[in-house]
């Protein structure tokens, strides 16, 4: 059969084990031996004991591990044709044709038919060995925290780094507040700013520094002038983000002490330096770590069963939300040019993304004087619609910045709907949303009340504050809110203005859109939970748990944190079940607990079915289970809608609305007529979703034959064809849909006018 050999190349980083741990297990679920090589290359060399045939249960308990459980090492001798030889030799002992690497092997693949005929004249192995293992087949994974590889939206580790720059960040900037002080935080990134660039973007940060954009010319005097003017409006903090490859024009380093060294001189402020160092490899890795390094685990293993002899080296990569396979050696070769460019030490393959944020956050935290900004009079309005879900206040506070860069009047709107009839609406400026993106819940309040019993009071609000714009942020009710608006408008000539949603729910049931803001917050509560529960259980063995999730009939939550979790089971509402598969899950636990895997973890969407509660599944298997297994339950309740925004729901809040405002800003110079706003086309109220690999802005009418409005979802889900994987890898026997693999795509480099594919 197949064999799969998997070792770790590069640094060790968070989700390494996730992307490990579903290798093995897709690799023994298609009948193929699986083998360890530790400590990387060196341990190919080597031989011995660092090959080693894994079993299922060897991966068992490294899902939330971080690092990498079977090491990382360099090796200088691997780069020696003597040294591949060696290694050549050690693979072919144990049949091993198929690698699957964190890293890059491709010359290694080059020459093996060549290394196999030397090793078989010097008498080391027989002929027909040379022709049973003519060809070597390679598939790698990106590894890397400082996203800095061609070709992928994401590297492993990525979220993960950013989580722990921005617990840090949250934790200095309460102190910086309490005294007034200046922080100077250096993020890793030798080549690559997207650390500090993406944590500038989440946090707010004053400044920041990247190797890709040295600062012009003066930049010592425009930062100080800068953090004076922050001061100026009573902001008692300031913090300035360093990537450790941060340069000046003139190609001189750009340290955190230099910086802190100005800071002191210059303004005299307070100025601590913080450098975060190795703590950003470290940790535990993020359910977006943990469900992308799966995701390319599982579609390795598929390429390689896939691969031909024609077939080059491929890596798998992420795009939008899709797993992709590029060549290696393409994206390499990219990496490679773009390091050596002079000024721009590296422009990698997502460069319209990267100019993105980074024009994102020059809009967002440099505000230039109102006698530069144009000045266009229309009136725009932001309220949340629904529950809370974090981001919504970064969402927020971009919207009202761009909106008064664009020269726009921005109008908040307290407690939704029922608040605009209420006439709860004040103007907001650009100081009012300073430290929201950090904040979670809804600053402007929100509540799930439609506007249809209030449409009358509402559109007088509208015509009183004279707005001429709307942007609802929120779930099902704000895209539902944002149809009734548009069928009312044969009867109120207010509501034909431009109108935009963006949808902002932990339960991502919105239709139009594959990603909700929240969503991303509320799977890391889940997972973090699930992580403490199933340590609760290492020292009691023989216990399963069942744990209650949110998402109204939405499974998205209990699927993607299962998955992230690692669970033996996740009911659903999408995929019904019945009393024989509760059944048969209760006796593939049962088979469980005679391994050495001793505990088992079930989640179930709160509304998955009316009879098969979380109350009846629990006296289920405690009833079944008697004398193999004891259970527990645990709901997990609203604490999924609470906490500090994660850096993906900051982020990816922040560049959909700004995107957002610009559309409406778009739309009323298209819509502006002999002095009034008046819009009445289906595509003047849209939604602004995350599709594939592109951010879309679509007609709310033509997303109704999408929308299940008894149920609340959409008809089509995305991630139901990630469901299999949970199976697979807690060992079921089921299908897996392979329609959107196998295509080998090509690298290419983006034009400027490109829209952004890239969202993270």
């Amino acid at each position: 059969c197949s064999c799969i050999d998997l070792k770790n190349l590069t640094q060790s980083m968070c989700g390494m084990n996730a992307a490990v741990r579903a290798v093995v297990r897709m690799g023994i679920y298609v009948e193929a031996k699986v083998y360890f090589i530790y400590e990387g290359y060196q341990g190919m060399v080597d031989g011995g004991d660092n090959i080693v045939e894994v079993s299922w249960e060897s991966v068992s308990s490294i899902l939330q591990v971080g690092g990498t459980v079977i090491g990382s090492a360099r090796c200088k001798e691997f780069r020696t044709r003597e040294g591949r030889l060696k290694a050549a030799f050690n693979l072919i002992q144990r049949g091993i044709t198929n690698l699957c690497v964190i890293g890059g092997a491709n010359l290694f693949r080059e020459e093996w038919s060549g290394l196999l005929e030397e090793l078989a004249q010097s008498g080391k192995i027989e002929e027909e060995a040379v022709k049973k293992y003519v060809y070597l087949n390679i598939v790698g994974m990106v590894g890397s925290i400082d996203n800095d590889f061609c070709g992928t939206d994401m590297t492993i580790g990525t979220d993960s780094a950013l989580h722990r720059i921005i617990e840090v960040v949250d934790a200095i900037m309460t102190t910086a507040q309490s005294h007034q002080r200046t922080f100077v935080l250096e993020v890793m990134g030798r080549h690559c700013g997207y650390l500090a660039l993406v944590s500038a973007l989440a946090c707010g940060a004053d400044w920041v520094f990247i190797p890709e954009y040295p600062p012009e010319e003066g930049w010592e005097d425009q930062m100080c002038v800068k953090l004076s003017e922050n001061r100026a409006r009573k902001k008692r903090l300031n913090i300035i983000i360093v990537a450790e490859g941060a340069i000046d024009s003139h190609n001189k380093p750009i340290t955190s002490e230099k910086v802190k060294d100005l800071v002191v001189q210059q303004l005299g402020f307070d100025t601590r330096v913080t450098i975060l160092g190795h703590v950003q490899r470290g940790g535990t890795p993020s359910a977006f770590d943990r469900i992308l390094a799966s995701r390319m685990g599982v579609e390795a293993v598929l390429a390689l069963l896939e691969a031909t002899p024609d077939t080059p080296a491929c890596v798998v990569s992420l795009s939008g939300n899709q797993a992709v396979r590029l060549p290696l050696m393409e994206c390499v070769q990219m990496v490679s040019s773009g390091r050596r460019a002079s000024l721009h030490l590296f422009i990698n393959y997502n460069k319209v993304s990267f100019e993105n944020n980074l024009n994102t956050y020059k809009l967002l935290s440099h505000r230039k004087p109102d006698t530069e900004l144009p000045k266009t009079n229309f009136n725009v309005a932001v309220l949340n619609v629904g529950a809370p879900a974090a981001g919504m206040n970064a969402a927020v506070r971009s919207a009202v910045r761009v909106g008064i860069t664009e020269g726009h009047n921005m109008f908040a709107v307290i407690d939704g709907f029922e608040g605009f009839a209420n006439g709860q609406i004040k103007e907001i400026s650009w100081g009012d949303v300073g430290g929201w993106t950090g904040q979670g819940g809804s600053l402007l309040g929100t509540k799930r009340t439609l506007p249809a019993k209030y449409l009358e009071k509402i559109a007088d609000q509208m015509r009183t504050n004279n707005i001429n714009a709307l942007m609802v942020i929120g779930g099902f009710e704000a895209y539902e809110s944002c149809l009734q608006l548009a069928e009312a408008r044969a009867r109120f000539e207010e509501f034909c203005i431009p109108i935009c949603v963006l949808p902002a729910t932990i339960s991502n049931n919105v239709p139009g859109t594959d990603l909700s803001i929240g969503a991303d917050t509320a799977l890391n509560a889940i997972v973090e939970t699930c992580d403490r529960i199933k340590q609760s259980a290492s020292g009691t063995k023989r216990r399963v748990f069942i744990i209650e999730t949110m998402g109204g009939y939405c499974g998205y939550l209990a699927n993607m944190g299962g998955l992230a979790a690692g669970a033996d089971a996740a009911y659903i509402f999408e995929e019904k079940f019945d009393i024989r598969e509760l059944q048969a899950n209760v006796e593939h636990l049962t088979e469980k607990m005679k391994t050495s895997i001793q505990r088992g973890l079930v989640l179930r969407n709160e509304n998955s079915n009316e009879n098969y509660t979380t109350d009846f599944i629990y006296q289920l298997y405690s009833e079944e289970g008697k004398g193999v297994f004891d259970c527990r339950k645990n709901v997990l309740g609203h604490m999924q809608q609470g906490g500090a925004p994660s850096p993906f729901d900051r982020n990816f809040g922040t560049k959909v609305s700004a995107k957002a405002v610009q559309w409406i800003s778009k739309k009323l110079r298209e819509t502006y007529r002999r002095g009034k706003v008046f819009a009445n086309t289906e595509d003047s109220v849209c939604l602004l979703g995350m599709r594939r690999r592109n951010l879309i802005f679509q007609p709310v009418v033509e997303l109704k034959d999408q929308a299940d409005f008894v149920h609340r979802i959409p008809k089509e889900q995305w991630w139901l064809k990630l469901r299999p994987l949970m199976k697979i890898l807690a060992k079921y026997k089921t299908s897996y849909d392979v329609s959107d693999s196998g295509q080998l795509e090509h690298v290419a480099r983006h034009s400027p006018k490109e829209c952004d594919k890239s969202f993270i």
